[in-house]
């Protein structure tokens, strides 16, 4: 009697162990006109998978697969390796998030453009392309608790009037930081010379500090509008400053 119960539970673990390797990954993704995104084509598993045409909000962003790794659960986290690609932006990265809500991005490159349809934050008028380099990005409760990467942003035009190129600019956190993320501001070319900080605070603000300055090459337009920023340093350099939130 023991030996057969001992039998009918290994099958029915057996079972289960098959029925969730196996299961479809539409059983995963949410479905109908209430869901938070949409998928046009389905396939693969709940541990390997692939969503065909994601849309969020009627943007679309391509196709979205992910490999989970089962092993993690016994850390407590859920967590997945997930690609996007064939849209307007393409990347990759580890995804982790724990029991208890903490959600860990890591080893993440990404390229896109900087598109308002994309990033609604984009100012209108506003273009150019973006590199990501993200090391590590650790949120807790939807506040930033810990980032270390590289942000690039290149070409970076203004089309509102006239057409003004605003240059190429670097954000890099570095590692081993504590307490609020703090990153190095700077131009990687352009028109405008600029460094300075960016600090993200936990309650979701943004602060940028830092010094600009024009170069031979800049618009007039730019150099004109340098002159609202204040009287220049004696190198010629005038302070900035911008708060707000994310």
């Amino acid at each position: 009697m023991k030996r057969t119960l001992a039998l009918g539970l290994a099958g029915l673990l057996a079972f289960l162990v098959i029925l969730v390797v196996r299961a479809p990954a539409s059983w995963l993704l949410p479905a109908g006109p209430s869901a938070p995104f949409t998928c046009s084509a389905i396939e693969g598993t709940l541990w390997s998978g692939l969503c065909g045409g994601l849309t969020v909000q009627h943007q679309a962003y391509g196709d979205v697969s992910w490999d989970l790794q089962p092993l993690q659960l016994f850390t407590g986290h859920l967590a997945a390796g997930v690609s996007l690609g064939s849209g307007a932006i393409h990347g990759s990265g580890a995804l982790a998030v724990s029991f208890g809500g903490t959600v860990t991005v890591s080893d993440a490159r990404a390229d896109f453009p900087l598109d308002p349809k994309l990033l609604p934050a984009i100012p209108a008028g506003m273009t150019g392309s973006a590199h990501l380099d993200l090391r590590q990005l650790v949120l807790r409760k939807g506040a930033i608790e810990h980032l270390e990467g590289r942000l690039e942003v290149h070409d970076l035009t203004s089309h509102e009037g006239k057409v003004t190129p605003l240059g190429s600019y670097a954000v890099t956190f570095p590692p081993g930081a504590s307490g609020d993320p703090v990153g190095e501001l700077k131009d990687l070319g352009g028109p405008l010379s600029l460094e300075g900080t960016l600090r993200l605070t936990r309650t979701g603000q943004f602060d940028v500090q830092g010094l600009i300055s024009a170069r031979p090459e800049a618009s007039p337009e730019l150099v004109s509008n340098l002159r609202f920023l204040g009287s220049p340093d004696p190198s010629g350099r005038r302070q900035f400053s911008m708060q707000g939130s994310l």
